[in-house]
């Protein structure tokens, strides 16, 4: 159940990246954010590693360190990009090397390594920058891998999260609708975005689908950790929540989550 800004025509419909304070909130709560958003697929992480040329990762928006753990307990060598010095710091904690900065600006210092990746972040990258950067910054052969999970709770729990969303901010310029579909359009932009930099191959979509159980604390637990709740003052985002909690308590509790998670891969030109 993302939130993004409301579809406008091109070359607007890239503006995410733009949005630094939304980009840049989700430290507010660093340890909720690392406790409450779920891990990526095993076999994500062990196809983007078969598909790179070795283990040294630049991991962009690496936020608290979840996919970057992963891709350590699988043998890697990661160092995190981030611009949330708060993130950074949780993920420091976790025993991820992390840099804070946005991924455009970041200096690599000469470093080159074999995969850069992004995890639910590249859309707060300059999608034709980010590829350009992520070029310069890989080894010959080396793959860029970003992926996102696509979710959307039953109708009841998502119709009152987005009516309660419209009456608390009404004026917000982020909308909610069927994660697959905006999430359809954000892949295709990272993929023109690929293709523009003229370094990669042609551009491969992989697809993972899994599902977890929310009780409904861990669901409630989740959605101050989305962009569109990271900075609603408190009474607000608890009308939000008690609305939400009370949907949840209707469908008995709890409820089986749909996920899919996408990635887009390229591998670099020799």
């Amino acid at each position: 159940m993302p939130t993004m800004p409301r579809e406008q025509p091109r070359p607007s419909e890239n503006a995410p990246h733009k949005a630094r304070q939304m980009a840049e909130s989700f430290g507010v709560d660093a340890e909720r954010y690392d406790r409450a958003r779920p891990d990526y697929p095993d076999a994500l992480v062990q196809r983007i590693i078969a598909a790179s040329p070795g283990p040294d990762i630049a991991d962009v928006g690496c936020g608290t360190g979840i996919e970057a753990r992963q891709f350590l307990a699988a043998g890697c060598q990661v160092l995190g990009i981030e611009p949330d010095a708060r993130m950074a710091e949780y993920a420091r904690q976790t025993g991820v090397e992390v840099e804070v900065a946005t991924f455009e600006d970041w200096d690599a210092a000469g470093r080159t390594f074999d995969a850069v990746v992004a995890g639910q972040s590249w859309h707060w990258v300059d999608p034709l920058a980010g590829a350009a950067k992520a070029a310069q910054v890989l080894r010959p052969g080396g793959l860029l891998a970003v992926f996102a999970h696509a979710y959307d709770p039953p109708a009841p729990i998502a119709e009152a999260f987005a009516a309660a969303l419209r009456r608390v901010v009404p004026d917000s310029p982020f909308t909610t609708g069927p994660s697959h579909e905006i999430y359809r359009r954000m892949f295709a932009t990272f993929t023109d975005g690929i293709r523009h930099a003229t370094a990669f191959g042609e551009p491969e979509q992989w697809r993972f689908d899994w599902e977890r159980h929310y009780t409904r604390d861990e669901w409630l637990d989740l959605l101050p950790t989305t962009g569109g709740l990271t900075r609603l003052p408190p009474d607000k985002l608890a009308e939000v929540l008690e609305a939400v909690g009370a949907a949840v308590d209707a469908a008995g509790g709890g409820f089986t989550m749909p996920y899919t998670t996408m990635a887009v891969t390229a591998s670099r030109n020799a």
